[in-house]
């Protein structure tokens, strides 16, 4: 093959794939991926063993998604909250904090499953996973935070597709190896592994450079909370990006069910539950690697919605299929939609909130992303309760899809949202047209990966 011939395929494989400059450029920002990965690795092992107890202990789908809503009033509460705190008070101090923390929930459930390895008390699985929650909340508005102070302005949303990578990375290999070790070395091995990577994601935010607060005399609490949500009011294109992610989560998500589904209609134990958890981040991980092409679309809330509905139809059909190669090859396509509906309403949210919000808005949308689903695991086991665990999927995949398109119509502005963001610009300044007019847009929010 000639020079000439080649080039064009280089240049094609550079505009799909991940551009890493923003690791090579800035040291904090590589301390921050790295203690990230491992601790997205260690919190996917609790995870997946945490419903794996509970399932053990009550044969119960509901039961499982019990446990992970009682979770969702800290989580909110955390990542509200946090996020307010962000925009006050030293953001390094803060993430340590939020690792130690988390670190000592982890140690309680391995302090459980030590005293009592064959039968478990039931309540630290409800009580510990619900504090940790909360402090996550706090943990991950601190990194969203100062993402865009360790990057050029240009490359905020490179950052967040590294970030995206990550966290899918995190969602393929933590549960298929907390599958192997449950069944091989047990559960408190497990939560002792995620202590571990909790001290190391405690030494790399020790080493980035101080990080002070965003916006100096703030002081955080409700009425810091209440600032952020008025800014969201009458703003669709914002609106519609949280409202999405939530229909997708809450029906579309039949995570509580992977424990029954793994033993009854693919007839596995603990690995094929890790191959279950694993698969949509598989999928997620394969979309997030090649988003090169999506700084070329322009109709972004029209992108998101189509996403959703891909999302809903994979969900639909993975629960018509009881052949397990099958039935994670559709939770993987499932995945790739939803990392490309993640970029997309990442970077309309980025570009439609003021620096002077960032640690407030990040808040809302950790809430927005990672509360959903637990709201989905609730819906999925009772409906599973009532009418089983396969109409329950069904159901679920329908009701997303069917959701995204009363969205779309309800939400014109989200509709018709068009973004020209340039490949070289940077962030501040860039427009969000929704009627034909340009609005000013200053300062970013990294959105935290999301599973929706």
């Amino acid at each position: 093959m000639s020079k000439a011939a080649g080039q064009p395929s280089r240049r094609a494989r550079r505009r799909l794939l991940i551009d890493l400059t923003p690791l090579r450029r800035s040291r904090d920002f590589r301390l921050l991926v790295s203690g990230e990965l491992v601790s997205v690795l260690g919190t996917q092992l609790t995870t997946v063993a945490v419903p794996y107890q509970v399932y053990q202990l009550t044969r119960s789908s509901l039961a499982v998604g019990l446990v992970s809503i009682t979770q969702l009033f800290p989580l909110i509460a955390g990542s509200l909250l946090g996020g307010s705190a962000v925009d006050a008070m030293d953001r390094r101090r803060l993430l340590m904090a939020a690792q130690v923390l988390m670190a000592a929930c982890s140690a309680g459930l391995a302090v459980n499953a030590d005293l009592d390895p064959s039968s478990p008390a039931l309540w630290p699985l409800f009580v510990l996973p619900a504090l940790a929650a909360g402090f996550s909340g706090l943990d991950s508005a601190g990194r969203n935070a100062i993402i865009p102070n360790m990057v050029r302005r240009s490359e905020v949303s490179t950052a967040n597709a590294i970030f995206q990578a990550l966290f899918q990375l995190g969602l393929v290999v933590g549960p298929a190896l907390a599958g192997l070790l449950l069944e091989g070395a047990g559960a408190r091995f497990v939560y002792w592994l995620d202590v571990a990577s909790f001290g190391v994601a405690l030494l790399a935010v020790f080493l980035i450079s101080p990080q002070p607060a965003g916006e100096p005399g703030h002081r955080p609490g409700l009425r810091s909370i209440a600032e952020g949500l008025r800014f969201v009011r009458g703003r669709q294109a914002i609106q519609g990006a949280y409202l999405i992610d939530i229909n997708a989560m809450v029906f579309g998500m039949p995570r509580a069910l992977f424990p029954a589904l793994a033993t009854t209609v693919f007839g596995g134990g603990a690995s094929t539950l890790g191959f279950l958890y694993a698969a949509p981040g598989a999928g997620a991980l394969a979309g997030a690697l090649t988003t090169g092409w999506v700084s070329r679309i322009q109709r972004q809330g029209l992108a998101v919605i189509i996403a959703v509905i891909a999302w809903g139809a994979a969900i639909t059909c993975f629960g018509l299929v009881s052949w397990l190669p099958a039935a994670l090859a559709l939770l993987a396509a499932a995945g790739c939609a939803d990392v490309i509906s993640a970029v997309f309403r990442s970077t309309i949210i980025q570009l439609s909130v003021p620096d002077a919000l960032r640690g407030r808005l990040a808040g809302l949308q950790i809430a927005v992303v990672t509360g959903g689903p637990r709201v989905g695991d609730l819906e999925s086991g009772v409906v599973a309760a009532a009418f089983g665990d396969t109409f329950s999927v069904v159901s679920g995949g329908l009701a997303c899809i069917g959701g995204a398109l009363v969205l779309a119509r309800l939400l014109p502005g989200f509709r018709r949202l068009r973004i020209d963001p340039g490949p070289h610009q940077a962030t501040a300044g860039l427009g969000v047209t929704t009627t034909g007019q340009r609005t000013p847009s200053s300062g970013h929010a990294h959105s935290q990966p999301a599973s929706g």
